[in-house]
């Protein structure tokens, strides 16, 4: 990780935040003792001799007028060194009579170390998130790159090799305070989830299973109805859990199908929606558009046009939903079983299909 350096950036932030409070003219210098911000931007790319000084002795420097005179890019103030993890990073300085300005010294130089200290620490969390980003994308590729993945997960304190189900989680429209929302929620969980976001509006989340349960997605179930609470507009799609060293890549692949599938009219209303219970619509979603689905369906098409009032294709739809049990069939259409069979006689008339045959 890059180590936090006093640029101009925090450095004017330094500089901003101190004189937010005091009256008096903010400096900061850099390691070689030239000034990157200032009250008076007229100083800034100055060489400042008295904070050269500081950072030689390592030590408070106090400049009065007659001092000042001497010095070159100097006015009468206080110079003290800032230490940030045990290095000398830069000196911070209060441009005024020392006796006036001594009193306030320290509380900017604590000032600086505390930005320093924010700055550290939001540049770590930017790793952080870089390194889950890249450790999501490795496991969810079909070519994963195992020294890779595992340096990633060590830095992380990950285990890469728990068993996980890939859901993504999104938001129906771009919502930028809801996302945020979102991403705060799930980093706070505690519950070893890796998360990548993916675009501006949804997730990818990696959640660990119980694998040698009798149902792994259970937990996962009750946990997204707590996550339903917070945000009651979430759309959830829940890929399937898969074993082996490419199960990660197959539930990845399970839950884009699944959310594909979310977007048709059939199933935009549904806000939740497991691969495990819309396997056979997932895995043909891909498939709706070529010549060999519209070839399998040629026979569905001959029956609804010779079908102008439904009744045959109604009866149809009635039996497979039925698991083809003729009795269920007869008392769900409230029909005689004679008429069923008639029914179907006819479907086969039609299609030249042999309902009966499962090929």
């Amino acid at each position: 990780m890059t180590p936090v350096q006093l640029d101009q950036r925090t450095a004017r932030l330094i500089v901003q935040r101190a004189m937010q409070i005091l009256s008096y003219s903010v400096n900061v210098m850099n390691a070689q003792g030239v000034i990157i911000a200032s009250g008076d931007p007229q100083r800034v790319n100055q060489r400042h001799e008295g904070a050269v000084l500081a950072l030689t002795e390592n030590q408070i420097v106090e400049i009065d007028e007659a001092t000042a005179a001497t010095l070159k890019g100097v006015k009468p103030g206080i110079n003290l060194p800032v230490i940030f993890r045990d290095t000398m990073v830069g000196v911070v300085g209060i441009s005024g009579k020392p006796d006036e300005v001594r009193n306030y010294a320290e509380l900017v130089r604590m000032a600086a170390e505390l930005v320093l200290e924010q700055a550290d620490l939001l540049e770590k969390s930017q790793w952080d998130r870089r390194y889950r980003d890249e450790l999501v994308s490795q496991l969810i590729s079909p070519e994963q790159q195992p020294q890779s993945v595992k340096s990633i997960a060590a830095y992380l304190g990950i285990s890469p090799d728990k068993p996980r189900i890939a859901l993504i989680l999104a938001l129906p429209a771009p919502d930028h305070e809801q996302f945020h929302r979102l991403v705060d929620y799930i980093d706070n969980l505690k519950m070893d989830l890796l998360v990548s976001i993916r675009g501006i509006n949804s997730l990818v989340v990696l959640k660990p299973v119980a694998c040698d349960a009798d149902q792994p997605l259970s937990p996962v179930q009750k946990q997204l109805q707590a996550l339903r609470r917070q945000l009651p507009d979430l759309l959830m799609y829940v890929g399937g859990f898969f074993h082996g060293h490419n199960g990660l890549h197959r539930s990845w692949q399970s839950a884009c199908a699944v959310q594909q599938l979310g977007q048709t009219p059939a199933y935009s209303r549904q806000k939740t929606i497991f691969y495990d219970e819309v396997k056979l619509p997932a895995l043909l979603q891909g498939f709706q558009d070529s010549w060999q689905a519209a070839e399998l369906a040629s026979a569905w098409q001959k029956l609804k046009a010779a079908d102008s009032r439904r009744v045959l294709c109604h009866t149809l739809k009635t039996y497979f939903d039925q698991n083809c049990d003729l009795s269920q069939t007869t008392k769900t259409l409230h029909i005689h079983t004679n008429t069923l069979r008639y029914r179907l006689q006819r479907v086969e008339s039609i299609t030249g299909l042999n309902i009966n045959r499962l090929e």
